[in-house]
C-alpha cells in the first residue's frame, strides 16, 4: 500500500513539474511581464542574525523589491542597466549572441525575451542590446525588468563553470535545416527543460525526422512524449516548416530501465487484484 501512495505521489509530482514544462514551451518560452510599477526602493540586506531559511526569504523579498536604474548609452539600440548589487568580482563578461551564455544563467534567461540580440556584464551594470530599431525599448524593458529580479531572487550565480553543449554545435558541414534545429533547441528549448532538472540532446536529423534524447528527470517523466509532441515538435515545425516529426532516442540502458519499471507496475497491479479478491 505505501509503495502504491508513493509511486502516486510521484506521478503526481513529476506530472504537474512536466505540464508546467510543457506550458513555457507553448507559450513559446517567454517569461512573464510585469508592471513597471513594481519596479520599488531597494531594502536593507543586512540579516546576518538570521536562520537561513528566514535569510533566504528576505533576499528573494530584497531581490524582488530592488531598484533599477536604466542609463543611455551612446548606442540607441543599446541600454544599460544597474540592478544595485555586484554581478562580478572584476572585469567583463561579453555574450555577442545566445549560444556564447552557456555559462551564465541570468544571459540566457535575458537571451530568451524576444527581440535582444547582445548582453554584457560588468562589476555593476548589465548593457542589453536589442536586434535593432524597429524594437520598441517600452516593449523590452519589464520583460527585462522582471527577468533580472527573479534571477537575483532565485539565488543562482551569475556565472557558473558549464561548458557548451557539443551536441547543438553548428558544424560546417550543417545545412540550413539543421543550423536552425540546433539553434532553437539551445536557445530556446533546452533552457526550459533544464529548469525542471533535465536536459535534450539533439541525436540527428534525417528526411523531417528530428531525433532527440531526455536526460534528467525528463527520462522517466510521464508526459515526455505529450512535451515532445505538443511543445518541442510544435515550435520547430512553426520555425522550420521542413520539420515533418521529432522522435525520442533511447539507448539500451533507457530501455531496460523502462521495462523494469513497467514489470514492477505490473507487480503492484496484479498484488492489488489478489488483495481486492
Amino acid at each position: 500500500m505505501a509503495s502504491r501512495m508513493f509511486l502516486r505521489r510521484l506521478f503526481r509530482t513529476k506530472f504537474s513539474k512536466c505540464q508546467n514544462c510543457l506550458s513555457r514551451l507553448q507559450n513559446g518560452l517567454q517569461l512573464p511581464s510585469t508592471s513597471l510599477s513594481t519596479v520599488i526602493s531597494n531594502r536593507n540586506k543586512k540579516s546576518n542574525f538570521l536562520i537561513p531559511f528566514v535569510k533566504n526569504h528576505l533576499q528573494e523579498q530584497t531581490a524582488r523589491s530592488m531598484f533599477i536604474q536604466v542609463q543611455d548609452t551612446p548606442n540607441p539600440n543599446s541600454l544599460k542597466f544597474i540592478p544595485g548589487v555586484q554581478l562580478l568580482e572584476q572585469g567583463t563578461v561579453d555574450f555577442p549572441n545566445p549560444q556564447s551564455a552557456h555559462n551564465s544563467p541570468l544571459a540566457r534567461q535575458l537571451f530568451r525575451i524576444e527581440g535582444i540580440k547582445g548582453v554584457f556584464f560588468g562589476v555593476e551594470f548589465i548593457t542589453i542590446t536589442k536586434i535593432d530599431d524597429d524594437v520598441d525599448w517600452q516593449i523590452l524593458k519589464p520583460d527585462i525588468f522582471a527577468t533580472i529580479m527573479d534571477f537575483f531572487a532565485s539565488g543562482l550565480p551569475v556565472l557558473t563553470d558549464a561548458q557548451p553543449s557539443t551536441d547543438t554545435v553548428i558544424e560546417p558541414e550543417d545545412d540550413e535545416t539543421v543550423a536552425m534545429i540546433k539553434e532553437l533547441l539551445d536557445t530556446r528549448i533546452r533552457p526550459t527543460v533544464q529548469e525542471d532538472g533535465g536536459d535534450i540532446l539533439y541525436m540527428g536529423y534525417e528526411n523531417g525526422v528530428v531525433k532527440l534524447k531526455l536526460q534528467g528527470s525528463c527520462t522517466s517523466c510521464p508526459s515526455s512524449v505529450v512535451t515532445l509532441k505538443n511543445g518541442v515538435q510544435n515550435m520547430l515545425q512553426f520555425y522550420i516548416p521542413d520539420v515533418k516529426e521529432v522522435q525520442q532516442v533511447e539507448d539500451v540502458t533507457d530501455e531496460v530501465s523502462k521495462k523494469e519499471f513497467e514489470k514492477f507496475e505490473k507487480n503492484l497491479q496484479d498484488h492489488q487484484n489478489k488483495s481486492s479478491t
